[in-house]
């Protein structure tokens, strides 16, 4: 998992076709915004099985990925410019 940090306002570029704009960063809700064509499939996690099931299993067992999220790390080149 890539974890990047960003700001309001600012984007991620996913292959050509696929953007994600932070809108609004409030508390601890981010509201963001994406842009994809049609065919692309977008769902919340917790509405997708396959996605809640790896979600859990992940969260018992823990990785070095997720010991850095716990601990906020960013991806080098990444943090506030």
């Amino acid at each position: 998992m890539l974890v990047l940090s960003r700001k309001e306002g600012e984007k991620l570029v996913i292959g050509d076709n696929v953007v994600i704009t932070v809108n609004r960063i409030s508390g601890n809700r981010v509201a963001i915004g994406i842009e994809a064509p049609r065919e692309v499939s977008i769902k919340r996690g917790e509405l997708s099985p396959a996605i809640t099931k790896s979600a859990k299993s992940a969260e018992s067992h823990p990785s070095a990925a997720g010991a850095m999220l716990e601990r906020d790390v960013s991806v080098a080149g990444q943090m506030d410019r």
